[in-house]
């Protein structure tokens, strides 16, 4: 399976620019078989939602636009987007940071983040999600996670199911993480490989908003913590490579790590 990251700058609140620009980027990639955008790619990492948030409601929003991308390409295409709905009631408005994966097929998966980034403010507006979502796509089974996600390792631990076999595979993990913690970005991403005997792919956006700079940091990481490709520092960029599940499996097999973990 080949997997394509892409390391983008957001214009900021600014839908169709951002679409646009990443349709613009996708001409020039190799063909796929999963393309991983940002978080909030299609509006920049908002934490007042008000304004800014898509609603599902408004027809053009981007995870139909992450579905046409889908058939377009015969490819999944994975990315949060700040996203607006209503709550069980039908009568007020919800936010969640919502991390869609759009299939070929027409069908649609999604997380809604659980760890909110309370330092930053986006838990006084958005709603945290409960739920670990693990998607299968082609063969592979990805972990949906997002930014913040990466500092609790304990939600993004992988286990053996009752067949026996791993929970997951790859670990997604989209962001918009500044710069000036750009370290523990890189560091925590190769420890979550490590430890869950997994690929891990991060996608980092690059470029600035109104409160922060990003530099990126996008990797992806074998099960044996090492690079396998990444976009250079500060420049918005794409990289492919293949998730080769003879290798994790053959890894796996000859070292089983996750049989005894607690």
């Amino acid at each position: 399976m080949k997997i394509t990251l892409l390391q983008t700058d957001i214009v900021w609140a600014n839908p169709e620019a951002n679409k646009k620009h990443i349709e613009e980027l996708l001409e020039a990639a190799p063909k796929s078989d999963v393309y991983v955008l940002p978080e909030m790619f299609s509006t920049g990492f908002a934490t007042e939602p008000v304004g800014i948030a898509e609603s599902l409601e408004r027809a053009g929003n981007s995870y139909e636009w992450m579905l046409e991308m889908a058939v377009k390409y015969d490819a999944a295409f994975a990315g949060s987007v700040a996203t607006e709905t209503r709550d069980e009631e039908g009568e007020g408005k919800v936010y969640y940071n919502r991390f869609y994966f759009a299939k070929p097929d027409g069908s649609l998966a999604w997380y809604d983040k659980k760890h909110l980034f309370t330092y930053g403010g986006e838990h006084k507006r958005y709603t945290a999600g409960n739920e670990r979502i693990i998607v299968e796509f082609r063969g592979v089974k990805f972990l949906l996670q997002i930014c913040y996600d990466m500092r609790f390792p304990k939600f993004a631990r992988n286990y053996l199911t009752e067949d026996g076999t791993p929970a997951y595979d790859v670990a997604l993990y989209v962001a918009s993480w500044p710069t000036v913690r750009v370290n523990a970005w890189v560091t925590l991403a190769h420890a979550r490989a490590i430890e869950n005997q997994c690929y891990v792919a991060t996608v980092n956006r690059v470029g600035e908003d109104p409160a922060c700079k990003y530099s990126g940091g996008t990797m992806l990481i074998d099960p044996y913590g090492v690079n396998v490709v990444e976009c250079p520092m500060g420049e918005e960029c794409f990289v492919s490579a293949e998730i080769d599940m003879e290798k994790l499996n053959a890894f796996r097999k000859k070292f089983p790590v996750l049989e005894d973990a607690d």
